[in-house]
C-alpha cells in the first residue's frame, strides 16, 4: 500500500529507497496540510453562506430592518 501511495504522490525522488521514502513522507505531510486547509475553507464558506439575510417588519407604516 505504501508503494502505491508514494507513487501516487509523484515520481520516485531518489534511487535509494530510504531517501525516496523520506521524500514521500514529506509530500504526504504537504498533501495533508492542503487537504485540512481546504476542508476548513469549505466549512467556513458553508457556515457563513447566508449571514446577510435581512428581515423587514412593517408596523404602522414604519419600516424597520433587522439583520440576523
Amino acid at each position: 500500500m505504501w508503494k502505491l501511495w508514494s507513487l501516487a504522490l509523484g515520481e520516485k525522488a531518489h534511487k535509494r529507497d530510504q531517501v525516496a521514502d523520506k521524500v514521500a513522507i514529506i509530500r504526504t505531510i504537504i498533501f495533508l496540510t492542503y487537504l485540512i486547509t481546504n476542508i476548513f475553507i469549505c466549512a467556513n464558506a458553508i457556515r457563513h453562506w447566508n449571514d446577510n439575510t435581512k428581515i423587514y417588519i412593517q408596523i404602522d407604516g414604519i419600516k424597520s430592518g433587522k439583520t440576523l
